[in-house]
């Protein structure tokens, strides 16, 4: 384990070890307060905590790739070349993730009336039908794009219309807990992505953040119980807050320099034909 994480069970011995006869937390149990420090992780995990994982996955058979199991967030998606860099996909919104209505024996239902429902609760069960549909108005949908000129044996578009150079396409499909891919773009995909650290076997907090994590636990120990005076909800609610802030700063701390290199950045520009 990196030496600047802590784990969750460290935090929790210690919290428990600080807890006098007298506080407001007395009576919590070890439970309760292991479960609130994995929803503080996942609640600074959204913004300043974030936890960035690469992983290659193999490409299903049907042009899809399988979400992590811990996938909070999408970054990227592509493969890696020779050169060890992360050749980037392009995101399209228009790929195809379509299902149907399934029959009893699990394929495509001819019509609504032949829709099973085998669990129960009001929605038929559906299959994948990706693909062209019948009846298209267009025909060759090739020629929609309107092509102006030759260029080394390809044809090109009116300059301003479309983007850069992409190594394939990609669709996020959260309702089937995957992503579609263009066809052709690798049989091993790099997926970077946003984790729940929460999810983790054995889930670690930065040290910087610690604290604040510590002051998460005791505010929501204390939130919802009629014995606590307001005052002293309010004043570990601000506590919380005044170490989140902390963290925070110390976590994105911006150094000069950092600030010397974004200015001596080059600009490059490619040609354009």
């Amino acid at each position: 384990m990196a030496r600047n994480l802590v784990t969750v069970e460290q935090v929790v011995n210690d919290f428990v070890l600080t807890i006098d006869s007298d506080d407001y937390v007395s009576n919590a149990s070890d439970v309760v307060i292991r479960n609130l420090a994995l929803r503080g992780i996942r609640e600074m995990g959204f913004d300043m905590l974030k936890r960035v994982r690469s992983v290659k996955l193999k490409r299903n058979t049907n042009d899809t790739v399988d979400l992590p199991d811990d996938f909070v967030s999408l970054i990227k998606v592509g493969i890696v070349g020779s050169d060890g860099l992360v050749h980037v996909f392009a995101e399209n919104k228009n790929i195809d993730y379509a299902q149907a209505y399934a029959n009893s024996s699990g394929t495509k239902a001819a019509t609504t009336a032949d829709a099973v429902d085998s669990n129960g609760d009001g929605v038929f069960d559906r299959v994948d039908d990706k693909g062209a549909t019948s009846g298209g108005v267009f025909g060759d949908e090739d020629f929609i794009t309107f092509s102006n000129y030759v260029f080394q044996g390809g044809i090109g578009q009116i300059y301003g219309l479309g983007g850069g150079f992409y190594e394939g396409q990609y669709r996020l499909n959260e309702d089937q807990n995957r992503i579609e891919l263009s066809s052709g773009s690798g049989d091993e995909i790099v997926i970077e992505y946003i984790a729940d650290e929460a999810r983790s076997s054995n889930p670690t907090v930065h040290v910087e953040a610690e604290e604040a994590l510590r002051s998460y636990m005791y505010y929501k120990l204390i939130e919802r119980k009629a014995s606590v005076p307001l005052g002293e909800k309010g004043r570990a609610r601000q506590d919380y807050y005044n170490e989140r802030r902390k963290a925070n700063a110390r976590l994105k701390a911006f150094s000069k320099e950092d600030a010397l290199q974004i200015i001596r950045k080059n600009f490059k520009q490619s040609p354009k034909y």
